[in-house]
């Protein structure tokens, strides 16, 4: 049976989970009330403790970073001037 219990520090809540093994990996279930947005997390130990945070989404600029460049020759544009616009 699961444990809810409530704590002071801010209303911060805890719940008792199960430990299971999933293949090689010790795993648990996230409760829905402490699901982390996203697909991805970062998790580190203090101590005894695991921390699990949401891994922040990748700025514009390191996504653009991250591509590699283009192997392929465009052609020539050519730079003519702008039409006028009739108003």
């Amino acid at each position: 049976m699961l444990k809810h219990r409530s704590r002071g520090f801010g209303g911060m809540a805890e719940r008792q989970v199960r430990l299971f093994k999933n293949g090689r990996n010790q795993a648990l279930r996230i409760p829905r009330e402490f699901e982390l947005p996203g697909a991805d997390a970062i998790i580190r130990r203090e101590g005894q403790r695991l921390i699990i945070e949401p891994l922040a989404p990748k700025s514009l600029l390191a996504v653009l970073a991250s591509l590699s460049e283009l192997e392929e020759e465009f052609p020539p544009i050519e730079d003519r001037p702008a039409k006028p616009v009739d108003s």
